[in-house]
């Protein structure tokens, strides 16, 4: 199968929280949201090692959470880059050489199942990259600067992206290595793959595996991890 490494990504500021502690070390349940997803990564058996990317600022705290919840898996804590697209290419560099297969996720999606983890690592084996994803639920719209409607696409072809996203390593690294040397900045992992002309797939998830952004996300978190997807239930 190769060796699985996983790339957490938590360096961010959070600033759509409207707090002044960043959205990755509010509590959830009793714990930090990132320790929430650690743990979930840690209790998987496939992965071999974990590589945490946070704030400069965060290094010290995080190695205490290594610490306190014998987070075994966790082999490095770096500090991130200026864009999430250096702070993951900073995590590939420190996994290289020991992965064959890596997974992105972001360190403020704790409630993401551990089935559809596997699931997306397995489709990435089949295909060289898979990425979580949900179909949208909603009619979208595409809107010009003035407000003005333009469009409506077809809902049946649209999927909200998810993390973890699933690569084989070497063409992961070759497609940040590429998008460096272009100066091209994307929005996912999964970009910066597709613009290499590699086809990505997509792994249905589930609507549970929420991105905890905005004030209003913690009420959901709270009632996901309660009666969902806490570890007491896990």
């Amino acid at each position: 199968m190769g060796k699985l490494g996983v790339i957490i990504v938590a360096a961010g500021k959070g600033s759509r929280m409207r707090s002044e502690e960043s959205k990755q070390y509010m509590q959830l349940g009793g714990r930090p949201i990132l320790v929430h997803t650690l743990q979930l990564f840690q209790n998987i058996q496939q992965i071999g090692s974990i590589v945490l990317v946070v704030g400069e600022a965060d290094l010290e705290r995080c190695s205490q959470y290594i610490t306190e919840y014998a987070f075994t898996k966790v082999k490095h804590v770096l500090a991130g880059g200026k864009e999430r697209q250096d702070s993951v290419y900073k995590g590939l560099g420190a996994l290289s050489g020991e992965t064959e297969w890596v997974l992105v996720h972001d360190g403020v999606r704790p409630f993401v199942a551990p089935e559809q983890v596997l699931s997306c690592w397995h489709k990435a084996m089949q295909e060289e990259a898979a990425v979580l994803a949900v179909p949208v639920k909603d009619t979208i719209k595409i809107v010009d600067e003035a407000g003005q409607i333009q469009s409506t696409p077809d809902r049946r072809s649209l999927w909200a992206i998810q993390t973890p996203q699933a690569f084989r390593f070497s063409l992961l690294l070759e497609a940040h290595e590429r998008a460096n040397v272009d100066g091209f900045v994307g929005t996912d992992d999964a970009m910066l793959v597709e613009r290499m002309g590699v086809p990505v797939h997509v792994v249905e998830g589930d609507y549970y595996n929420i991105k905890i952004t905005t004030p209003e996300d913690l009420p959901w978190g709270e009632w996901i991890a309660k009666n969902v997807r806490g570890e007491k239930s896990s």
